[in-house]
């Protein structure tokens, strides 16, 4: 009687051997195909196909831990098969450990490489810009070029358009994340901007500059609002907000390690990297990176009114205090190590502001991937956009011309800060039409004013009950410019097309103004 029942459990064995590896390579099978794993490394994403990890032994994952049935054919015994279950288990483990981190080397060079060729963009389009004397920023010019490739290949060749997009999404995902840090560094160096200012002077234009931004953002808005109901457009509401990717204990123990080594070099060793500035650069930028991530761990309601931005800046000047008194050589020499403006000897700050023309450049992806949206919604509220627009940028000048002449600030200090609510690099080439202004206060201004939308505009949009993407994007962009578009674009990314237009339009609409002497004049008369 023990035969057949041997026999038995042998065909019984068999058959739920047979039945288990069947629906076992069928779940693998499928899980081949459409399974992925979804890797964060660096602020950056991949998408990794799962498939590289499966092994013909797959299937035995579905069983049970303590399952005794025969899994890999009619011809292995059940205790056999436990002997090979571990053996090809620890292989598995280590072939998918080798994957994972060939993988992640592959991830890092495909960010390195796209990344590099953005900044490479950049400087060529600068360069070229340079040589042909022209005075508009190249950046804009970029972004609205590489948009219009994009979307030309999206007609013709949409496969075409979609890998270009794959290739630079790790590029595009890093310059995102770290969005905020790329325009510190003309606010860690403010001190040194305003120095020379008298007291009095300077409250004046602190109130200017408050002032001003309050109302070129109500103006903005309050337009915006008024003409889409005077051409019968609807109120959209915003989609929800997505939140940044917080920071790993990983990283800020990496940073906090490199700040406190170097730190410690730079004051042993002056000159260790050749040059001061050089030395320096490893903890100013690692302080800068550390406070950014210390303000983007701060709860929601604390960063409405203090911006990472500003803990960033702090905790620099912070870091550049406390060198200048270990080492008394006092804090202004070590800010000016921070953006020395040098590209042969550079800072931990021109480090981060050669990221700035890429910061625009990436605008024309994200304008590109929500296109659909983005369009259709230019297209609905095209008057909105512009009339918004121009008028904020009018407002915004002749404001500030008569509010500096109603509070008797110095004519040269009047005209230096007209161009209060443009980015740097236009403010910049519009102060110099005017003679006897002060570019170091104009780059001063700006920046301050971008801080002030920074660390307020979400806060006071919410008061305003703004909240069409449209209307927030266009207020954000035509009063805080670059600096209150990253504000608010790392928050709200469904409002960034609408800050990218506005944010450009400004200031070619702003430089467009400036460029005809009838309008100079007038600002000048109202100036006296």
């Amino acid at each position: 009687m023990a035969t057949p029942l041997v026999v038995h459990s042998v065909q019984l064995c068999h058959h739920h051997s047979k039945q288990h590896s069947f629906k076992s390579q069928s779940f693998v099978n499928r899980d081949f195909r459409t399974k992925t794993l979804l890797g964060v490394f660096n602020g950056f994403q991949n998408v990794y196909n799962q498939s590289y990890f499966h092994k013909p032994w797959a299937p035995i994952r579905v069983l049970e831990p303590n399952s005794r049935f025969l899994q890999m054919g009619p011809q292995e015994t059940c205790s056999s098969r436990g002997i090979s279950k571990k053996s090809m288990s620890s292989e598995g483990s280590t072939s998918t450990s080798s994957s994972s981190i060939s993988q992640q080397v592959i991830g890092i060079l495909h960010l390195l490489v796209s990344l590099g060729i953005i900044l490479a963009m950049d400087k060529l389009l600068k360069k070229a810009f340079v040589a042909a004397a022209i005075k508009f920023p190249s950046a804009l010019f970029g972004m609205f070029c590489i948009f219009s490739v994009l979307v030309i290949l999206d007609i013709t060749i949409p496969a075409a358009a979609t890998s270009l997009m794959n290739f630079f999404e790790p590029a595009l995902l890093f310059i995102q994340r770290w969005l905020p840090l790329f325009y510190v560094p003309s606010l860690v160096v403010l001190p040194l901007s305003v120095k020379d200012i008298p007291a009095a002077s300077g409250v004046k234009i602190c109130f200017i500059t408050a002032g001003g931004w309050l109302a070129s953002l109500c103006v903005a808005g309050f337009t915006a609002i008024a003409v889409r109901k005077m051409v019968k457009t609807e109120m959209t509401d915003a989609e929800p907000m997505a939140k940044p990717s917080p920071f790993s204990p990983l990283e800020m123990w990496a940073w906090s390690g490199v700040f406190l080594v170097s730190f410690v070099v730079a004051l042993l060793y002056r000159t260790a990297l050749g040059t001061a500035a050089r030395t320096c650069l490893p903890f100013l930028l690692a302080s800068t990176v550390l406070g950014y991530m210390v303000g983007s761990g701060l709860p929601s309601g604390v960063k409405k009114v203090f911006h990472p931005i500003i803990c960033c800046a702090l905790s620099a000047d912070l870091a550049a205090l406390a060198f200048g008194y270990l080492s008394q050589s006092g804090l202004d020499p070590v800010l000016g190590y921070y953006l020395t403006k040098v590209s042969s000897n550079p800072g931990a700050g021109d480090v981060l502001m050669g990221f700035l023309g890429s910061v625009i450049l990436s605008f024309a992806f994200s304008m590109f991937k929500q296109r659909k949206e983005g369009l259709a919604l230019v297209k609905r509220h095209a008057a909105e956009i512009f009339t918004s627009v121009i008028v904020s940028t009018l407002f915004s000048l002749y404001s500030t011309a008569l509010v500096g002449r109603l509070v008797g600030l110095e004519p040269t200090l009047t005209v230096s800060i007209i161009p209060r609510c443009i980015t740097v690099a236009l403010a910049l080439s519009i102060v110099s039409f005017f003679e006897g202004a002060n570019s170091s206060l104009t780059a001063a201004v700006v920046v301050v004013t971008g801080l002030i939308g920074a660390n307020f505009v979400q806060a006071v949009l919410d008061k305003l009950n703004f909240r069409d993407p449209i209307a927030r994007g266009i207020a954000t962009a035509s009063s805080a410019h670059g600096l209150g578009t990253a504000a608010l674009s790392a928050k709200e990314p469904e409002a960034l097309p609408f800050c990218a237009i506005a944010y450009a339009l400004t200031g070619i609409f702003g430089s467009l103004f400036c460029s005809v002497p009838a309008v100079r004049q007038s600002l000048l008369a109202i100036i006296g």
